[in-house]
């Protein structure tokens, strides 16, 4: 999920444009072995391009569906566990959902969420009024239950479209960010972060937002203090100017995917946090000149300073010059109680620092608790964390695990084994000759533990879901730079725009486990283009093939539902983002069908179930945005005065505005059964 999107399409001039998307660059070096290098030498690249692998060594990489034909498939098929009417592919103005269900906006951006909150007015905002009002760009969705029919919806703000946002401004990062003042940058700041609101369901089943919640509140990278726990909390290399002890930060940002703890609080994962950073020293070029930085070769490998935004030049904080320990304070898992408002959030450094993609939680057979998080960048990892302690009735002792355990790094092997690597200090190479000191220097920078340990660079490791099992799904959105000596079977292609998802089995069921197996379930893109080399069940429809998986989620009933992120790239498929259903098991194993789909220019984040699935939450963020040169009739850029779409509102003078929906049942019960 990147806040500018790079436009690779050849008919707009291949990376034509002056800026490119700064999740797009890899900053890994350690680029000898790619995921691609491993699934080419375990099944031979020319074996798996002519299609004349055995049988034996197809099903351990695609499942049984990959080697059923057509007819055979439909025969054993029947109707599969996803029962709905498959939605028409296609891109517009407006959101679109399978028959029989209702998709209804719930929150958008600006609408007031406490009771003294003013009502939204796009052409005169305020940091007064965006503190108490729906952030901006709404990402991961997650829901605690108060009661039957009532609770706590949590929701991240993962960033800020300023060209869409205000009036008159255009983008910034193509104008050295000449219209940007200090009273714009503070409500970008307080549209970032999160938002916890109750809300409830009336007799009707209609779901609406209780303004006058007790719980209700903003937290953002404006005014939010956090504390900080784990190997890092007090490390020299996390103490400020404005912080010498390293125990207290204002704030999170660019919150993207997330998670719930099994006791009820809620995970903020925080990704492209490099992009806040600023810098005066530049070289010769422009760009940011590192040479005189103690930190910088961890600065270069987290891509720090990204400068996305303007803020460095009105907060000295968000300056490298200025105050560079501040970048290691970003890139963390954040955990927030939303029962308790009273209750500061929590930086947890014993989950590693990187441009984290989700913190789906899981219980291991012993009661250990354990969560997957990807590393959201070209050629990073996949991570895994495991408790020391086990998860008990106690919610302040179950918080405490996240403060102690073990973070590993996953290597995918040509056997079809996976090996957890322990990021653990005096490990292997991870000793001060490395420049690791303590524990703490090694989760502050992860990444380059890992690329020590010899993990294994993966095509954008996005959302990560985990099944009790002991299952898991990865999502590998796309890699497109990804070149011509890194084609492998995966994606038999010199730029991976579609992904793939990978499917681990780990030892014994047991998700504390430090080995398993892993094997590809479905490669993504048109079935129909040999070239693309795209791989689903052949009972697939032209509907239901989808580029570049990026969120994930299992309903009440263990189905996996797919979200998908293809940024400026839809042009390659016409079809807009959207929610696809994903078989797993059996026959139809790979078979994916569209339930839903984004306006154009949006991109679909959640997908969120409630405990009885007979409510679905769905976040659209940056409606009008990206790609908007492709869209048919508009062909151009989305501004402020000028959108591709003015979703939901369709209102005149008002510009499109990210949303959460709300997805149930005409006539009640469960979602697609």
């Amino acid at each position: 999920m990147s806040r500018k999107s790079i436009i690779d399409d050849p008919q707009h001039g291949n990376k034509a444009e002056a800026f490119e998307a700064f999740d797009d660059i890899p900053t890994n070096p350690n680029l000898t072995r790619t995921i691609g290098d491993v699934i080419n030498a375990r099944y031979g690249r020319r074996d798996m391009l002519k299609g004349i692998l055995g049988v034996s060594a197809t099903t351990a990489l695609f499942g049984t569906s990959a080697i059923i034909a057509p007819k055979q498939a439909s025969a054993m098929s029947g109707k599969g566990r996803y029962n709905f009417d498959e939605l028409t592919w296609g891109n517009d103005e407006t959101h679109h959902i399978a028959a029989g269900y209702d998709a209804d906006v719930l929150l958008r951006w600006g609408d007031p969420i406490t009771a003294d909150a003013p009502d939204f007015d796009p052409m005169n905002q305020t940091v007064e009024a965006q503190l108490k009002q729906f952030g901006y760009n709404n990402d991961y969705v997650g829901y605690t239950e108060l009661e039957p029919g009532r609770g706590l919806l949590c929701v991240n703000h993962e960033y800020t479209n300023e060209e869409v946002m205000f009036p008159g401004l255009g983008r910034q990062d193509k104008q050295d960010f000449a219209g940007m003042t200090k009273e714009l940058v503070d409500i970008e700041m307080a549209a970032h972060g999160g938002t916890i609101v109750e809300i409830a369901k009336d007799a009707a089943g209609k779901w609406s937002v209780v303004r006058d919640g007790k719980m209700n509140r903003r937290i953002t990278p404006l005014n939010t203090e956090m504390t900080v726990s784990g190997p890092a909390a007090g490390h020299e290399r996390m103490k400020t100017t404005a912080d010498p002890d390293g125990m207290t930060i204002i704030g999170t940002l660019n919150n993207c995917a997330g998670g719930m703890t099994p006791w009820g609080t809620y995970l903020m994962a925080e990704e492209n946090f490099h992009g806040y950073f600023w810098t005066e020293t530049r070289d010769a070029e422009g760009k940011p000149d590192l040479s005189a930085q103690p930190q910088a070769a961890s600065m270069k490998r987290y891509g720090v300073p990204g400068m996305w935004y303007a803020w460095g030049k009105y907060y000295d904080r968000f300056d490298i010059d200025k105050d560079p320990n501040e970048a290691n304070r970003f890139g963390w898992i954040v955990e927030v109680d939303p029962r308790n408002p009273d209750a500061r959030p929590v930086k947890h450094t014993a989950l590693g620092r990187f441009r984290h993609e989700g913190a789906e939680t899981t219980v291991s057979k012993d009661g250990h608790l354990v969560i997957y998080t990807g590393d959201d960048n070209r050629f990073d990892y996949q991570y895994k964390y495991v408790s020391a302690g086990t998860v008990g009735d106690d919610a302040a002792a179950n918080s405490a695990l996240l403060s102690d355990g073990t973070l590993y790094a996953a290597r995918f092997d040509e056997d079809g084994t996976i090996t957890w690597l322990p990021l653990v200090h005096g490990t292997g190479p991870l000793t001060a000759e490395n420049g690791f000191n303590d524990q703490g220097d090694v989760m502050i920078d992860a990444r380059l533990a890992a690329d020590l340990l010899g993990a294994t660079p993966m095509d954008r490791p996005e959302d990560a879901q985990p099944r009790g099992d002991g299952t898991a799904y990865i999502m590998l959105t796309n890699n497109t730079r990804r070149t011509a000596e890194q084609v492998n079977a995966a994606n038999p292609r010199a730029e991976s725009s579609f992904g793939h998802i990978i499917e681990i089995k780990e030892a014994n069921g047991d998700h504390a486990a430090t080995t398993g197996t892993w094997s590809i379930l479905v490669k993504c893109g048109d079935p129909s283009i040999a070239e693309v080399g795209a791989q689903w069940n052949p009972e697939t429809s032209a509907n239901g093939w989808f580029g570049s998986p990026d969120n994930c989620a299992f309903d009440a009933d263990g189905r996996l539902w797919i979200s998908t992120d293809q940024g400026s790239s839809w042009g390659k498929t016409m079809k807009s983002d959207g929610l696809y259903s994903l078989e797993t098991e059996g026959a139809l194993r790979g078979h994916s069908k569209l339930f839903f789909r984004c306006p154009v220019g949006g991109e679909l984040c959640g997908p969120y179930f409630s405990d009885d699935s007979e409510t679905l939450f769905l976040a659209v963020q940056h409606p009008g945005t990206d790609g908007t040169k492709d869209f048919k009739g508009f062909e151009r850029d989305s501004t402020f005065e000028d959108p591709a779409t003015r979703w939901p509102d369709f209102a005149d003078g008002m510009p499109p505005r990210p949303s959460v929906l709300v997805v149930t049942k005409q006539g009640g019960g469960k979602i697609a059964i």
